[in-house]
């Protein structure tokens, strides 16, 4: 890398919204804070729904569910 033109990093702490504390670096140079992290989302934690409003996904699969099978 050329010297002088890279900003420098420090360490910082990113709080989420859940208390969840993340220690990181980061060239802001202050600690912040965010609404979700890994902790709390739902796709990371395992307690994402399928909402199947009005049987779309049923309809998808008896649409397309031939071009998926077994070779």
């Amino acid at each position: 890398m050329k010297a002088g033109i890279h900003p420098e990093y420090q360490d910082i702490e990113v709080t989420c919204s859940c208390g969840n504390v993340i220690k990181t670096r980061s060239t802001l140079g202050k600690n912040f804070s965010i609404d979700v992290c890994s902790a709390c989302h739902p796709f990371y934690t395992g307690k994402q729904k399928v909402l199947d409003t009005g049987g779309r996904i049923d309809r998808f699969k008896q649409r397309f569910g031939v071009f998926g099978g077994a070779k």
